[in-house]
Parts: structure tokens; C-alpha cells; sequence
């Protein structure tokens, strides 16, 4: 059946939001950027206001979004705010650049990463990597595919301990670490110590990523007008109280060069300080959890849009398919072949270096968005309805959230010139691909 025979299940709650902001954000970068931050900012304080930095960027974001979500509480994030605020054709841009790059490419590494960690945890060889890559993908699309509760149950669970060690690294460096977690500065020896905090900031940024994933649950979030806008906040607050936990407790636990020198093993390397080698393989499950839980929430949000575009005649039908359980198979099992077919093809990382960037596009005119919305409302003589989310302090919020879009996109133009025009390239083949559709109907 297709999903006008069917409806998606309103069944998820407030608590079931806020797990899937943190499930979807936190995945392995809270355990192995802070190396980079910290010898891109080149001093612990520089790094720490890094952190703190991307979460206010972020939060603003969060608000923004949430205004936007409360007034127009539909499933398909983004892609359906563009198209309320600009028109079809950004909308199916906006859908398309999602279905074909962001979405696919995203859960490839996720998967791709979760492999290599348990590869490496239970010593199997690498060219079972992939292997166990594409197992992981094939066994959360399946839950997925059941009642949506028995995904949302499972993101609880897993944002749940996922918090453990990053409880434990925060409470081992704040009272038992013996260095500075401020002030410290990184050597010369390091010859990549650029000093620089922008480019720090902008490295938080891309750790922060994933918050706004919610909005496309919007039509099975339970009042939606009011649990989008809680669940984006208070799911930022908590990843960016994390983040800047975890990062204050690694500068308290070891000398700033030591942190540098060991890179992506620093975390590992606090663990066994504390509690040994043991300390270190549990450290492994927890982030095994974590990229479990981030996988579970990426098949859990991004083929609600797929089924959104579906249902509105833009893409193929099979792709607005629900099962008995009411779930969005065609779009979920067409996002993990994708996802798959990039775990064989290209490099997960680069990937999702280029998909964040095209989509922090559309989150820009997302942002430029509210002051569409509260214009028309004004012109359209819509009082303000006190049970919709209003994004408070504004404008300020919103354009601090526009500001740091632009700086994000400006840095990776500049940084990463090759991989902006294939991205564009990309989003280009979607306007033939809606031509086509429009002229269809």
C-alpha cells in the first residue's frame, strides 16, 4: 500500500525527541576530535571556547528551526519548510540534495565507522570491515521497519548509555586530573598548531551536526507544536554541556602535547589511566553503543522525508510504501541500499565532509526563512498564538544562527574548493529530476 492508504503513527513523545537530537549528534566525534580542536585553537582555553562557541551557533540554529517546525509541524524537515517558505522547487531541491547525498553518504560512514570499531575491538581482519558495515545497516533498517516504538525504545536505551562514558571522562578529569584545563598551550614541536579559532570553531560545528534530523518526525511526534522546539533545545543543551564536559575533563586528565601527539587515541588513553586496560575496552563498548544509537536515529528521521517527497508526487510511489507496522519501508530499505552501495564505492568521510556542507546550505535559507514566516503571518493579520514556540530575543538569535551558516560555508569553499563544486554539481542533476516530475503531473 501506498502512504495515502496509510497514515504514520503519532506515538513518539517528548522524551523520545530529545533522544534522538543527542542519539543523532553524539556519535564518535565527542570521543576523537579533541586532538583537532585543540591544535587547531592551539591552546586548551582557545579550544574549550571553541567548543562552547559551535553549541551557541548550534542552540541558535535550534531555535530557529523550532519556530519554524512549531508553525509548520509536518514530516519532512526541511524539505517541507523550503517548500512553505520559497515555493516547490527549492522544497524538491532541498529533498532531492538529502535523498541522493546527505542522507546515503552519512549513514554510510556511520556504518562504515561502527564496522571499523568493532573490527578492531574484536580483532577481526579489515576486509571484513564492510562486511560487518553493511550487517549493522541491514539489521537497524529491519528494526526500523517494525512498530516505530521499538526504534524509539532503542534510542532511549542507547542515548542512555551512551552517556555513561562521557559521564565517566568528565568526572575523572574534573576531580582526579592533574593538569590545567586552562591556559595550556600547544607546543611548537607540533608543527600543525595553527592558533587558529575560527577554523576550530568550525570543526565544533561539524561535530554538532545531526540536531536538526527531529524535524522530519514531525508528523509522528505527539503535539509536535510544542515537542519539536522542546526536544531540539534541550537535546542541543545536553550535547553541548557534553561536549564541553568531556573536553574540560581530557584538558584536566593529560598536558596538552601529549593530547595532540595521541590524536584520535586520546579518550582510549584517559580511560586506561583510569581504570586500565579494562577501562579502555569498556570505553570501546560505550562507543560502540553511541554509533549504534547514531545509525539507529540517522534510518529513523532521514527516510520519513523520502516518504514526505514520495507522498507529494516528486518521487517515485514505491518510495511512499508502509507496512502493516506503519512504517516508511520503501524509503527506508531504497536509503540503506544507497548507504550501502557508498560503503562499496567511495570514501564515508569525504562524503560526509560534502554532505555537511550542502546541507548547512539549505539550513541557511532555512534560518533567512523566519522572517519570511513572521512577515506573512503579520501581513496576513495572524495574531500570535501563545501555544506556538516563538524563538525569544529576536532577531538576534536568528542571525547569529545565519552567521555561523555563512561561516561554515565560506571556510569550506575556501578550504575545500573541489569538493563545493562537485556538491553543487549534485544538487544540479535535481532540477532536470523536478522538471520531469512537474511536467508529469
Amino acid at each position: 500500500m501506498v502512504g495515502n492508504e496509510r497514515h504514520l503513527k503519532r506515538s513518539m513523545g517528548v522524551w523520545t525527541g530529545i533522544s534522538i537530537v543527542i542519539g543523532t549528534v553524539i556519535g564518535s566525534g565527542i570521543f576523537f576530535k579533541q586532538g583537532q580542536v585543540l591544535e587547531t585553537a592551539g591552546s586548551t582555553t582557545g579550544a574549550l571556547w571553541a567548543w562552547i562557541a559551535g553549541g551557541v551557533v548550534t542552540l541558535a540554529a535550534g531555535l530557529t528551526i523550532s519556530e519554524i517546525g512549531a508553525h509548520i509541524p509536518q514530516t519532512g524537515g526541511i524539505y517541507i519548510y523550503m517548500e512553505k517558505l520559497y515555493g516547490k522547487f527549492w522544497g524538491f531541491l532541498t529533498g532531492w540534495t538529502q535523498v541522493v547525498v546527505y542522507a546515503p553518504a552519512i549513514v554510510a560512514s556511520i556504518s562504515a565507522y561502527f564496522a571499523y570499531l568493532f573490527a578492531n575491538f574484536f580483532g577481526l581482519p579489515e576486509s571484513s570491515v564492510v562486511w560487518i558495515g553493511l550487517a549493522a545497516l541491514v539489521l537497524v533498517t529491519a528494526m526500523n521497519s517494525l512498530d516505530n516504538r521499538i526504534a524509539s525504545m532503542f534510542q532511549v536505551a542507547t542515548t542512555s548509555i551512551k552517556l555513561i562514558p562521557i559521564a565517566v571522562l568528565m568526572v575523572f578529569g574534573l576531580f582526579f586530573g592533574k593538569a590545567d584545563a586552562l591556559g595550556q598551550t600547544v607546543s611548537q614541536l607540533s608543527s600543525t598548531a595553527t592558533g587558529n579559532f575560527g577554523m576550530a570553531v568550525l570543526a565544533t560545528l561539524f561535530a554538532y551536526d545531526g540536531w536538526a534530523t527531529l524535524t522530519n518526525l514531525g508528523g509522528e511526534l505527539k503535539d509536535p507544536r510544542r515537542n519539536i522546539p522542546r526536544s531540539i533545545i534541550w537535546g542541543v543543551l545536553i550535547v553541548m554541556i557534553a561536549y564541553v564536559g568531556v573536553s574540560y575533563g581530557v584538558y584536566r586528565a593529560m598536558p596538552a602535547d601529549q593530547i595532540v601527539k595521541l590524536g584520535n587515541n586520546v579518550t582510549f588513553e584517559v580511560a586506561k589511566s583510569a581504570f586500565g586496560e579494562l577501562g579502555g575496552r569498556l570505553l570501546s563498548v560505550g562507543i560502540l553503543v553511541s554509533m549504534a544509537g547514531t545509525l539507529n536515529g540517522k534510518m529513523l528521521a532521514f527516510p520519513r522525508m523520502v516518504y514526505a517527497m514520495s507522498h507529494d508526487g516528486v518521487l517515485p510511489k514505491f518510495l511512499g510504501t508502509l507496512n502493516k507496522a506503519q512504517a516508511p519501508v520503501g524509503a527506508l530499505w531504497t536509503t540503506a541500499v544507497l548507504a550501502g552501495a557508498l560503503m562499496f564505492t567511495s570514501k564515508a568521510d569525504w562524503l560526509s565532509d560534502m554532505a555537511v556542507f550542502v546541507i548547512w546550505l539549505f539550513y541557511t535559507a532555512t534560518f533567512f526563512g523566519i522572517f519570511i514566516l513572521r512577515a506573512r503571518n503579520k501581513k496576513a493579520g495572524l495574531e500570535k498564538d501563545p501555544e506556538v514556540f516563538s524563538v525569544p530575543l529576536f532577531p538576534f538569535i536568528p542571525l547569529v544562527a545565519i552567521l555561523g551558516a555563512l561561516f561554515i560555508l565560506v571556510n569550506t569553499l575556501i578550504s575545500s574548493f573541489t569538493m563545493v563544486l562537485i556538491s553543487f554539481i549534485f544538487v544540479g542533476v535535481g532540477v532536470p529530476v523536478y522538471l520531469y516530475y512537474k511536467n508529469k503531473q
